[in-house]
């Protein structure tokens, strides 16, 4: 089996954690099952070559999944009792389908694993970077030169990113803590 088919499966776990999620009684249940999405998405970074969005995807996905864990430990959940909406359920499913059929056309599109871009396509920017980094960041470590030089906002973003998550984390965690001091 190739990346591609691997990535299929991967796409359709994710649609059934979904689904699970939305569909279960159990908020921690539910919590778990977006806890798996986020895993699944990790993975799917790294069969697409991209770990520095994998370790990104990682460690918000393990500070999210706590939070969500600590926020849902205790809470009971009220059911509403009534007939299926079918209008609803089918533009659900039909949505699902839309996304599954986006999400295959968008992995044919994506170069046969083990041929990577920098062979096949000459203006790929991992080629700009090898032929002309030296020359137009005056970096002699051409890796510092991507991470600082050419993608340096997305590495602030990610930064950022993690950042925020840890302490928006700490915030929501201490204060509750705090609360329970109090009380």
């Amino acid at each position: 089996m190739g990346t591609e088919t691997y990535l299929i499966i991967l796409l359709a776990f994710m649609i059934v954690g979904a689904i699970i999620a939305a569909e279960t009684r159990s908020l921690l249940s539910s919590v778990i099952s977006l806890g798996a999405i986020g895993v699944g998405v990790s993975i799917a970074f790294l069969f697409i070559a991209a770990p520095d969005l994998a370790i990104v995807q990682v460690s918000v996905e393990v500070l999210l999944l706590l939070f969500f864990i600590r926020s849902t430990i205790g809470r009971e959940v009220e059911h509403v009792q009534g007939q299926i909406r079918w209008p609803g359920l089918a533009f659900a499913i039909l949505l699902s389908c839309a996304v599954l059929g986006i999400g295959i056309f968008a992995l044919r599109g994506l170069p046969r694993f083990g041929y990577p871009i920098i062979e096949t396509v000459k203006e790929a920017p991992s080629n700009i970077y090898l032929s002309k980094g030296l020359k137009e960041t005056g970096a002699p470590n051409i890796v510092a030169a991507i991470i600082l030089d050419y993608r340096g906002y997305d590495t602030l973003g990610e930064a950022t990113v993690l950042f925020t998550a840890v302490l928006g984390a700490l915030a929501i965690l201490r204060g509750r803590a705090k609360r329970g001091k109090e009380k």
